[in-house]
């Protein structure tokens, strides 16, 4: 019995994105990886197809969809071995902080367009010396009559140069607790003083744009404040399970995408006058992978129900965004090795697959960094 309930119009939903996914997005993927970034036409076609901020209540243009809709839109993505286009960051992570904090005006004059792919979105948490550490930043926001400036440095962006709006993380320089201290703030694309860096050049997720973000004395309203004085932390806290969440559902996806692939290649790939499946080595290293990849589905389906359902999973979550990107760094490094010489070469979809799955024992909160929060709540 499958353990999450997926309705008819689920099913419609998922076959349309797999097929639209076939048709604008994968025949561009080479193209795209080489030139570092994403056109802003394929984030329209997103957009004018029904594929962004689905969550959005029909008030604002969206379709008010359930988060299953949101997790078939990773799990597509994920299984057409494509990071690049970071969908989900602009759609359930971002975006859900203006449904949550911003102001009814706020919400009229953005989400509309962040719907339609005519507004992008990215947060800035991460500075140069402070990354999971989010109390450490050392960007400022000073009050200032009726504006706050800016001053400060992001890096590892993503979606740092594409992006029409951004949440940006910064400190009351006046408050000396560190959590009260932090604020989030949105800032337009071409305020005086904002200045988006170039594109960094990264091991994967190559046409992704990952970027420096710069703020010299960048003056925005008073009323750009998402939420109260003294929130912004734990608004960031409160939003990171569904966040960790998106980032585990691609990584079991890509778990499966590369297991699958490597099935079909040893089936196909002889050596000494046999297929590499007839061999002892290859059966057991694939039925290890099958029974890693099986537990994980299995975990990850109960989290997206859990999370569905609007419970609080924050651990399981944290152990779940762990376990299964570890696994899946795991799987693919064996898989690759399957593949022999050939899985080195870009032509094959396991090297695309292989660099790309690094990141995630790293975005979204480091593995360490989970395993710190699962010993905390165990042992308290």
């Amino acid at each position: 019995m499958d353990i999450i309930p997926y309705s008819e119009e689920h099913r419609i939903f998922r076959d349309t994105f797999r097929r639209f996914l076939e048709k604008e997005i994968v025949p561009h993927i080479d193209q795209w990886e080489e030139e570092g970034i994403i056109p802003r036409w394929a984030w329209k076609k997103l957009g004018d197809n029904g594929f962004l901020c689905t969550a959005v209540p029909v008030e604002y243009g969206g379709q008010d969809a359930d988060f299953l809709y949101s997790a078939i839109l990773i799990e597509e993505m994920a299984r057409a071995n494509f990071y690049g286009l970071s969908a989900r960051l602009h759609s359930d992570v971002v975006v859900p902080y203006l449904l949550q904090l911003a102001s009814e005006e706020q919400k009229k004059k953005y989400l509309p367009g962040c719907i339609s792919g005519d507004i992008l979105m990215a947060i800035a948490m991460t500075e140069p010396q402070a990354g999971s550490d989010l109390a450490g930043i050392k960007t400022t926001a000073t009050e200032d009559g009726e504006s706050f400036i800016l001053n400060g440095q992001k890096t590892f962006i993503s979606n740092g140069i594409n992006c029409d709006l951004v949440i940006v993380a910064a400190k009351n320089p006046n408050e000396t607790n560190p959590h009260a201290a932090v604020d989030l703030f949105l800032v337009e694309a071409g305020t005086p003083g904002f200045e988006k860096g170039k594109v960094l050049k990264k091991v994967g997720w190559r046409s992704q744009d990952t970027a420096e973000l710069f703020f010299n004395d960048c003056r925005i309203p008073k009323e750009n404040r998402l939420g109260a004085q003294g929130t912004g932390f734990k608004n960031l806290m409160k939003n990171l399970q569904q966040e960790r969440l998106i980032c585990t559902i691609g990584a079991i996806t890509a778990a499966e995408f590369m297991l699958a692939e490597t099935i079909k290649y040893c089936k196909e790939r002889e050596v000494f006058g046999k297929p590499l499946t007839k061999f002892q080595n290859t059966q057991f290293a694939l039925a290890e992978m099958a029974a890693d990849v099986k537990i994980g589905r299995t975990f990850v389906d109960k989290l997206i129900v859990e999370h569905w359902q609007k419970n609080s999973v924050v651990i399981d979550v944290s152990m779940a965004k762990f376990w299964i990107t570890e696994m899946a760094w795991k799987v693919a490094d064996r898989c690759l090795q399957l593949f022999g010489g050939y899985g080195y070469c870009e032509e094959y979809p396991i090297a695309r697959a292989w660099r790309d799955i690094r990141i995630t024992r790293i975005l979204a909160g480091s593995n360490e960094i989970m395993k710190q929060i699962i010993g905390k709540a165990i042992t308290n």
